[in-house]
């Protein structure tokens, strides 16, 4: 069977369905496992005989693979091929979810989550340029809302997943059951994945040094203070992150495809969208992070208990997500976006005020509202993101949605260990009034969108 070409088009019947499912696969398992291993760390280091404290790496070793390598994978993808980085990000994950689940120590597993953060960022690093060419041009909105979709509703119930999963065998299948799954995308990825036009600039490994230091140190950094690290250790990492932050953008200014896509913040539209993701994430981490401690040591529910409260965030998120898709077709993304935020806004302060004894439909209510206001920013923005940059540098915006994510929630995860430290009692509730106003700031930058201008690229003069 040959491979597909990619044209404006995209591909249809058959082919469409095939190459969306394997990149709903790829993409729920990359997601999935972000978050799941949270929930499985306490076990993970009894049976394993290792701390809480070197546990965490089992977390950390596949965010800082993941960051570090997102956009040099998205600007090979132009150099190569999304495809073909995608098929080998997709083999990857699959054999390093092999390791791990075959892992009989703490660093053999942490050195095999290394290994499937690479994979995931193969995956996640050019997932959305590929929509791009997977549906037709005028369901790109259908497209991005379905990917949107996978991505919130998978990263959401990461934990509930993991408890369900440990509740019927051992730690070792949460990463056993990616290898039939990715078996599966793998298959597919090869006969239906389309082949797409390849850039003519050679990769930069300077540049890909220089973006592993800033993002892999940024997120060090993050987490270190999240943790309340040694001080000296957690400023030096930020400092020498923000040093080779500098010296990234500088080399990149004189680049025709920069890998960090400094060409692209020069459109507003992709800049304020880029803004608006970034202060999503960061809202959504803040109540990803604060809300279990909120539920179970304010509210007083027991662990499931709190499972279950959680559940209708991502449930509203699966409904809204693929209502807002297509309206992304219809109506501007600045509008749908800065509602959909202004929802989340409201949603979150509602359950920051919630009594000191709510009752749980309360609660539900008001999740729900949080749930729907995030699913219905989501899929508009990926679409005003991804339509502003040009096809051709479709890599660079994919892997800035990535990354956008990754660090969005990095920050909100490091301010809700602030809020604890100022007070455990009331840290939760200061955690999600700060969600809210993430939520806000994005709700007006996302409206500003309105008032952008568009783009004009250069004209060269000829020679």
């Amino acid at each position: 069977m040959s491979t597909p070409v990619a044209d404006e088009d995209g591909l249809s019947g058959p082919k469409l369905i095939s190459a969306v499912i394997t990149v709903v696969i790829a993409v729920a398992m990359a997601s999935l496992d972000t978050s799941i291993a949270n929930t499985a760390l306490p076990t993970i280091a009894a049976d394993l005989n290792a701390s809480p404290a070197d546990s965490v790496w089992v977390v950390n070793a596949y965010q800082l693979a993941l960051v570090v390598s997102l956009l040099p994978c998205a600007s090979l993808g132009e150099i190569i091929g999304y495809r073909r980085v995608y098929v080998w990000g997709v083999a990857v994950f699959t054999v390093a979810s092999l390791l791990c689940a075959l892992s009989w120590s703490l660093p053999t597993l942490t050195v095999a989550r290394i290994i499937q953060g690479f994979g995931a960022s193969g995956i996640m690093s050019v997932n959305t340029a590929l929509i791009r060419f997977i549906y037709p041009s005028r369901s790109l909105g259908r497209g991005v809302g379905n990917n949107a979709l996978v991505v919130a509703v998978s990263t959401a119930i990461g934990p509930t997943v993991a408890a369900g999963i440990l509740s019927m065998g051992t730690w070792q299948w949460l990463f056993a059951v990616n290898v039939p799954l990715g078996l599966v995308a793998f298959v597919l990825a090869l006969r239906v994945l389309p082949e797409t036009r390849r850039a003519s600039h050679r990769f930069d490994f300077g540049s890909a040094a220089l973006n592993a230091a800033t993002f892999g140190l940024l997120i060090f950094g993050i987490g270190e203070a999240a943790h309340s690290a040694n001080l000296m250790v957690t400023l030096g990492a930020l400092a020498v992150a923000f040093a080779s932050g500098g010296a990234l953008i500088y080399r990149q200014l004189g680049l025709p495809a920069p890998m960090l896509p400094v060409d692209l913040y020069r459109r507003p539209m992709f800049a304020l969208s880029s803004l608006t993701s970034l202060c999503s994430f960061a809202a959504q981490g803040l109540a990803f992070v604060s809300l279990p401690f909120y539920f179970q040591t304010v509210l007083g529910f027991s662990a499931v208990e709190t499972g279950l409260l959680l559940t209708p965030w991502p449930v509203m998120t699966a409904i809204a997500a693929p209502i807002a898709g297509p309206l992304s077709d219809r109506f501007p993304p600045a509008i749908l976006g800065g509602t959909g935020l202004a929802i989340l806004c409201v949603g979150l302060a509602l359950v920051a005020s919630l009594p000191a004894h709510p009752g749980v439909s309360g609660i539900i209510w008001r999740m729900m509202i949080c749930g729907a206001g995030f699913g219905f920013f989501q899929s508009p923005n990926l679409k005003a993101i991804m339509s502003s940059a040009p096809p051709e540098r479709s890599g660079g915006a994919s892997g800035i949605v990535a990354t956008s994510r990754l660090v969005g929630q990095a920050i909100g995860a490091a301010l809700v260990a602030l809020c604890f430290g100022i007070s455990m009692r009331n840290g939760p509730s200061l955690a999600l009034a700060l969600a809210a106003a993430f939520s806000a700031g994005g709700s007006v930058v996302s409206f500003s969108r309105l008032a952008a201008k568009p783009f004009k690229a250069p004209v060269r003069k000829a020679a």
